[in-house]
């Protein structure tokens, strides 16, 4: 059961495309230099935050763009319809009962992220408000509280694809890029393994991860972006800092 359940979470993180999300569980990053639709992987490089926060080597993010009429709105509604499909996950068990499970539950973490493979592979095709991929919590104890969801899409998708989901000039996408991994377990070695290693790594080049032993990854995951559809303003609900400083369940 622990099996099954680790190649769950690892294939609702690491799968990339939708048409192998199924037989991908055994391959758990997308591999190094092509991603879907033919994307060449060591040509994606990292960014400045809209917010105008540098994200460093292992953060890739969209460009922000101008609001056109509607954005807002829109943007609005997909906040509307998340907090009426969270109200049952205010007790975390509800969501394990509904299939999602926690993302390395003995690790500390400053956000936990609940995963639901059923909604990944949904996420590679369209986006639905009310069935995002994963629920975030923050634990006080042995109570998790709810503050937010996780929505994904596939790597390949342009910058105007992602704005049909959720327009650029609200919100911020992000994929996390030239990462490099010790050997060993990899799901774990993504909060540690050094301060060379992982996503907070001092490590971005593939030369340099080579020197050192380890497997490069010019990009893992596809995109994300974080809605916490309880806070007042837009900015806060779609806040890229925020992001930044508790995603993929580790402290920045």
């Amino acid at each position: 059961m622990r099996t099954k359940s680790l190649l769950v979470l690892m294939a609702v993180l690491f799968v990339t495309s939708v048409g192998t999300a199924w037989s991908k569980y055994r391959r758990p990053f997308a591999s190094a230099g092509h991603g879907p639709h033919g994307v060449h992987s060591s040509t994606v490089g990292a960014g400045v935050a809209p917010e105008g926060k540098d994200v460093g080597p292992h953060m890739r993010v969209t460009a922000p763009r101008a609001a056109r009429a509607g954005d807002e709105a829109r943007a609005a509604g997909i906040a509307a319809e998340a907090r009426g499909a969270l109200d049952k996950y205010q007790d975390y068990r509800a969501a394990l009962r509904d299939g999602y499970e926690i993302l390395l539950p003995h690790v500390p973490q400053k956000m936990y992220h609940f995963n639901n493979l059923g909604h990944y592979a949904e996420a590679e095709r369209r986006l639905d408000a009310a069935r995002p991929t994963s629920l975030l919590y923050e634990k006080d104890g042995a109570v998790y509280r709810l503050i937010g969801v996780m929505y994904t899409a596939a790597a390949g998708l342009t910058e105007d694809e992602l704005d049909e989901r959720i327009p650029l000039s609200v919100a911020a996408w992000h994929q996390h890029v030239n990462v490099c991994l010790p050997q060993g377990d990899p799901l774990r070695n993504l909060f540690g393994g050094g301060p060379e290693f992982g996503l907070d790594g001092s490590i971005s080049t593939e030369a340099e991860c080579r020197e050192a032993g380890g497997r490069f990854y010019p990009r893992l995951f596809g995109w994300m972006v974080h809605l916490y559809p309880y806070e007042r303003t837009a900015r806060e609900m779609w806040s890229l800092e925020r992001q930044m400083s508790g995603d993929s369940g580790h402290a920045h």
